[in-house]
């Protein structure tokens, strides 16, 4: 676990003293568990000039940063939950874990998402699932280029597949969530399966296969499509595939935490974060998932949700508390521990 270089300053400053007292004595910082580390500190000092506010973050994984939420419910040390798959923002707020909050520039955040999530957590960005492919390292294996999630199980992948572990990548568990709506939980942890036997490492990032395709270490990544956009365009011989059968999506969120140290501060790292200037800070961090205010521009090579076969994801059902606990389980217990031959 890594802790950002200003939480460790603040340990040592304190004499190393808990983490929850330095954050209850400094009523001026504002504390952040972070999934998307390029746009924290790209928003930081933007922030802090203008609100006043001191803005600390740690950057977790979306699972993970709810494991981490959930154990200090009882005393939470964080403000703000930022980033990540919508899943774990869902959980968050049917456990108590989170709040909704109504920013006043609510209405400028994109309809279609608002309404797919209610007023649960707040739509921070969306961003479909895709196979991010090297098409070299597939002809040199001899295998053909994936065109569905079926294609998946093809034995010419074996060993040339990557994807997260859904135990802490919300990414993971999207593909789970988006295969069981396509085909049945029954074909789904069939297909989960014939995969499992191409795979070459399951990661704890959600993005942590795009690397090795883009290098030529892997064929084929599940992953979320932005990020495979971003690396497209800086020149990694990679392409991007969108199944066939279609694909699920992320809205991915900004929560307040229940009961935080700091509220008020809490409350204002949102509104900023919401805002055009903190939403189009994304887009200099190379952040190219689709922003949800609308008045924010959109960076170049932004994928069109329009243009893309998507289905019609079901947030609140697979949000569910118990749902998502049962899937990851079962894909712990059934796929993850078989011999891949």
């Amino acid at each position: 676990m890594k802790f950002k270089q200003t939480f460790l300053a603040s340990t040592i400053v304190t004499g190393l003293m808990p983490f929850g007292a330095v954050i209850a004595q400094d009523g001026g910082q504002v504390n952040v568990v972070c999934v998307v580390s390029e746009w924290c500190d790209a928003m930081k000092a933007p922030f802090e000039a203008a609100t006043g506010y001191r803005m600390e973050y740690l950057n977790l994984r979306s699972n993970e940063s709810l494991v981490r939420l959930r154990a200090e419910s009882s005393n939470p040390t964080f403000d703000v939950f930022y980033g990540g798959t919508g899943d774990p923002h869902l959980v968050g707020f049917n456990e108590g874990v989170t709040e909704f909050y109504r920013p006043a520039n609510y209405e400028e955040l994109n309809e279609q998402f608002r309404n797919a999530i209610g007023e649960t957590y707040l739509p921070l960005y969306a961003n479909p699932i895709a196979l991010v492919v090297n098409p070299q390292v597939l002809e040199d294996a001899g295998a053909p280029m994936p065109e569905s999630w079926a294609d998946l199980t093809n034995p010419a992948y074996r060993g040339l597949m990557g994807m997260a572990d859904p135990n802490s990548s919300g990414t993971a568990y999207t593909v789970i969530a988006t295969l069981v709506q396509l085909l049945g939980e029954e074909e789904a942890f069939e297909l989960l399966a014939g995969m499992h036997q191409n795979m070459a490492e399951y990661t704890q990032s959600g993005s942590g296969s795009l690397g090795p395709v883009g290098q030529g270490e892997l064929g084929i990544g599940v992953i979320f499509m932005a990020s495979a956009v971003r690396d497209k365009a800086m020149g990694f011989p990679i392409e991007i595939v969108v199944p066939s059968e279609g694909t699920g999506y992320e809205i991915g969120g900004i929560s307040l935490v229940a009961n935080g140290p700091n509220p008020e501060g809490g409350k204002a790292f949102i509104e900023y974060a919401l805002s055009v200037e903190g939403q189009e800070l994304g887009n200099a961090a190379e952040q190219l998932q689709i922003k949800a205010n609308v008045n924010a521009t959109q960076a170049e090579g932004t994928p069109d949700l329009s243009a893309i076969n998507v289905i019609d994801y079901d947030f609140a059902t697979y949000g569910d508390p118990e749902l998502q606990g049962r899937l990851i389980a079962r894909w712990t217990n059934e796929i993850f521990p078989v011999p891949r031959r």
